[in-house]
């Protein structure tokens, strides 16, 4: 059967077949036997997306989405192609639209660095950035498959729209100064962005010296090569996390920013922005894959705690994000979705069951399909998470970004700061590193003790004898 939003067409036929008011659909699944709901919306439609995801949701059908007429018109899909439910509508809000006249120009036919070129955000923000028909597409990563994957689909983008970027697959990590300053200089890039790190909370928690380095040392060797080599633009992809952080990530995040910063203050030649936002629906490691996998596997679906919720943004809104950021920075600045409600993880996961055709298993419904249990809350996490440590954002020309000028380190204090965390890195003494990101002003308080895995199984009896090594081989950060 057809469902109409127009209440006047309820009744009537096409091609043989019935159609039915949405307020009466429930009704009428049961009379036409229905397995299935498939959504065929244009992204430009006025159906309110939320509010239909409500109507749907307690029917306990599977709903999935075929091809708009835009992209079928434009070659994008198939009429064939029918999909689960985008991620975007899970989030229950409007997708951010950014200004693609103000991105545009600062784009086109400009030399442009991607480090994490690979990763979730680093390979859609490739995606959007060759769109906008850069001269050179410079695409910086450590991982080979993940540079190969994202190197070969930019190949086919710029064959079949005919875009002519010249695109150079670069392999190296963000810890070699020598070898991003080369990069930039070879190829004469102008704006880098900055999207490599580790990101997982517990990984990270488990591995302290690897995060701070890659974090804080990475972000302030691309910084310094993009400063030596006259970059015009640098931004950061920063975290909600990094806000009075509770765990090592965050923390070091926290810590990337302040680095900027203070660069931004130490010299002018190169303008350094940070664009902060939530979680990211659809990255790695983000609960929706998650979600999806164990339903599919018949559950349990396992949720930290039930009070936990969170900011969520789809891939595609925080790229957009940071190219609309990297154009309006003027060196400092820290960008911030207004992101809406945030979202709570079992009400989410609830949905998800819902939505793919199943019922949550209870006390008072022993016979339903998918259960959720609460497995308690990681090493390093909180329950609610924040997007702002000031409480006086400001607004900008976008009407759905803010911008804070938070506390800031005068780069002498950064400089000695760095020096302290790389000491205590070479003598992998994680409870100094730890204890280094909190007496910095990053409002680290942490949620536990140390995790790190080598630290726990006997490293602190090491620590002396690297501190005797270390006094031979200290290299200095400049």
């Amino acid at each position: 059967m057809f469902v109409t939003f127009n209440r006047a067409n309820h009744k009537s036929m096409v091609d043989g077949l019935p159609v039915v008011s949405i307020e009466l659909i429930a009704k009428n699944m049961s009379k036409y036997g229905v397995r299935r709901i498939l959504l065929a919306l244009d992204s430009n439609s006025q159906v309110d997306r939320k509010k239909l995801l409500k109507q749907l949701e307690p029917l306990s059908i599977p709903v999935q989405t075929v091809p708009s007429v835009s992209e079928l018109v434009a070659g994008q899909a198939r009429i064939n192609d029918i999909r689960d439910l985008e991620l975007e509508d899970l989030l229950g809000r409007d997708p951010v639209q950014p200004d693609n006249a103000v991105v545009a120009e600062s784009l086109y036919q400009k030399t442009v660095m991607v480090t994490g070129a690979g990763g979730s955000i680093g390979s859609e923000l490739c995606r959007q950035i060759i769109r906008h028909r850069p001269k050179v597409l410079v695409l910086f990563e450590q991982s080979e498959y993940s540079l190969y994957a994202i190197e070969r689909e930019l190949q086919a983008i710029n064959r079949v729209a005919d875009l002519s970027v010249e695109l150079h697959p670069l392999l190296g990590s963000v810890v070699h100064r020598r070898r991003c300053e080369v990069v930039m200089r070879a190829f004469g890039v102008e704006t880098v962005y900055h999207a490599a790190a580790y990101k997982h909370v517990p990984l990270v928690e488990h591995n302290v010296i690897e995060g701070v380095q890659n974090n804080v040392f990475g972000t302030f060797h691309v910084a310094e090569a993009a400063i030596s080599a006259g970059v015009q633009r640098f931004v950061l992809i920063s975290t909600d996390k990094a806000v009075r952080p509770t765990n090592v990530m965050g923390a070091s995040k926290r810590l990337a920013e302040l680095v900027l910063q203070g660069l931004a203050q130490r010299q002018s030649d190169t303008i350094f922005s940070m664009v902060r936002f939530g979680n990211v629906l659809g990255s790695s490691g983000s609960v929706v894959p998650l979600f999806r996998d164990q339903i599919r596997d018949g559950g349990p679906v396992t949720v930290t705690h039930p009070d936990i919720i969170r900011y969520f943004m789809t891939i595609p809104e925080a790229s957009q994000l940071v190219l609309q950021a990297g154009s309006m920075g003027q060196g400092g600045e820290v960008f911030v979705l207004n992101m809406g409600e945030p979202v709570k993880i079992a009400d989410l996961a609830r949905k998800m069951i819902h939505l793919m055709g199943l019922m949550e298993k209870t006390d008072d419904r022993p016979d339903g399909d998918i259960e959720i249990i609460f497995s308690g809350l990681r090493p390093g996490e909180k329950l609610y998470e924040e997007l702002l440590i000031g409480n006086n954002p400001q607004g900008t020309a976008h009407p759905r970004i803010m911008m804070a000028r938070e506390v800031s380190m005068a780069w002498d204090e950064v400089e000695q700061t760095l020096n302290r965390l790389m000491r205590a890195s070479h003598e992998f003494d994680c409870e100094d590193v730890i204890l280094i990101l909190k007496t910095a002003p990053t409002g680290f308080a942490h949620n536990g003790g140390v995790a790190d895995l080598v630290w726990c199984n006997g490293n602190q009896e090491l620590v002396g004898e690297a501190r005797d090594a270390d006094k031979v081989c200290r290299l200095p950060l400049a």
